[in-house]
């Protein structure tokens, strides 16, 4: 499970589940085999660790299932409306648990106020370096000790994403890297706590750990602002209940609840007894799934495939009024999300391609059609076959990735392959709403092979 930037969110009353949806999913729960984790020694300890705190449980257990790996599996059948797990405030890893630790005085009385994130990331590390002394050992023996999240990625995997993806994914490297350098100082005034130097201890690896276990695995709890911490505190490390895994077509209700003190989730629709019970993250596409929890939901209602400004640049590359247009399109944002799905090219992008379409000398009709003015029957069918085109070529680089994909997993290690796994995940997912969004644009064309006489460069009035 994870979290969305600032923390997982879940949103319940999502759209419904349709029927083949959930033929889907009937048809994958009876293929689906599991064997139960429960009593294995780690699980053991962090049951007993839970329990000593308030929490019970009955509905659920930790499962390896042969779809998803980890996650948990229910004891008997879940009803529509019934709780499915509640998790006491005891059991939450807050930024209250590290500034109630032996951190506490260190971060109070540092002269830059940290922000909650990196302040949860060092306790994590501290806390793995304690080892058998730590009080959260039992929750840190569960957690991954590697991720599938961009800032674990090698150059190689990165080249294998999408333009769009390949740049926020450099970002979230960096992001990483300049977390950790950056609080050099800091690190270095918590020598005392440590038997090792800092320096062998809060590495940039150990650091990149707890980032992505903080950024994929919290849960959204909004605290009181404190005096301690600067920016928005809305983390909480859910032992447990961060074993339950994302599916689109689910819907939950989750939240903390003030009353009993617990975080609580309640399942809107139920789950069978020995499958897998599922939550949602949120309505996200696949590009957003992989960047900040590191995984691909096969299927995704929600996924899209994004068009690139430098895509959309290089296929129109001969109009000579297109610096011109991309500056309008961009002061008027309709530059960022142009995409295509499954079911045909998006509003915002058949807007901007009826704009690019249109002669420098209609420059008055321009804000007429981002508002929705129809163009001439010929600018239409040369912004649908414009984005067929941008189609081809995503297509094409959705292939050519696909091969190198392919190739580099012949020869990396296993925890290269499991990045490239997730990586060739999307992009198969991508392929498929690209063909199919083929087919939808070649519907939308009357005469596909027919020569389009009004071009962009062409003053025709429409």
């Amino acid at each position: 499970m994870g979290s969305t930037g600032s923390g997982w969110v879940m949103r319940g009353g999502g759209r419904r589940a349709g029927r083949a949806a959930r033929k889907r999913r009937q048809k994958s729960e009876s293929t689906v085999q599991s064997v139960s984790l429960c009593h294995q020694l780690q699980y053991v300890k962090l049951m007993k660790f839970l329990h000593q705190r308030g929490f019970t449980s009955t509905l659920l257990q930790p499962a390896l299932f042969t779809d998803t790996g980890r996650g948990l599996q229910t004891l008997r059948a879940i009803k529509p409306g019934q709780l499915l797990i509640s998790l006491p405030e005891s059991c939450l890893l807050t930024t209250s648990t590290v500034l109630d630790s032996y951190l506490g005085q260190y971060i109070k009385s540092w002269k830059r106020r940290l922000s909650p994130l990196l302040a949860l990331c060092v306790f994590l590390v501290c806390e793995r370096h304690q080892g058998e002394a730590s009080d959260w050992l039992p929750y840190i023996d569960v957690l991954p000790t590697t991720y599938t999240c961009p800032a674990y990625f090698t150059d190689d995997v990165v080249t294998a994403l999408p333009a769009c993806v390949r740049r926020r994914a450099l970002e979230q490297r960096e992001a990483v890297r300049e977390i950790h350098s950056s609080n050099q100082d800091f690190f270095r005034s918590l020598q005392p706590i440590l038997n090792q130097p800092v320096e062998e201890v809060l590495t940039y690896e150990a650091l990149r750990w707890a980032w992505c276990s903080v950024n994929t695995r919290s849960v959204f709890m909004s605290h009181p602002s404190n005096n301690f911490l600067s920016g928005q505190d809305v983390y909480a490390l859910a032992p447990f209940l961060d074993l339950l895994n994302h599916q689109p077509d689910v819907q939950v209700k989750a939240s903390f609840n003030d009353v009993t003190r617990c975080y609580e989730i309640r399942s809107v629709s139920g789950t069978a007894r020995f499958q897998q019970a599922f939550i949602n993250y949120g309505s996200h596409d696949n590009q957003r799934l992989l960047l900040e929890y590191g995984f691909v939901a096969p299927g995704n209602p929600h996924s899209v495939v994004y068009v690139d400004i430098d895509l959309l640049c290089d296929v129109l590359r001969g109009d000579v009024s297109l610096n011109r247009k991309i500056k309008f399109l961009k002061e008027n944002s309709l530059l960022q999300n142009l995409t295509v799905s499954s079911d045909g090219p998006s509003w915002r992008l058949m807007t901007a391609l009826r704009l690019l379409s249109m002669p420098q000398t209609l420059y008055h009709q321009w804000k007429a059609v981002l508002l929705g003015q129809a163009v001439c029957e010929e600018r239409e069918e040369w912004s649908v076959h414009t984005a067929q085109t941008l189609c081809q070529r995503l297509l094409q680089d959705t292939h050519t990735a696909l091969d190198k994909i392919a190739d580099l997993m012949q020869r990396c290690d296993q925890s290269v392959r499991e990045q490239l796994g997730v990586v060739r995940s999307l992009r198969r997912e991508e392929r498929c709403i690209l063909g199919r969004c083929l087919e939808v644009l070649q519907g939308m064309m009357r005469q596909p092979d027919e020569p389009l006489s009004c071009q962009p460069g062409v003053d025709t009035v429409s």
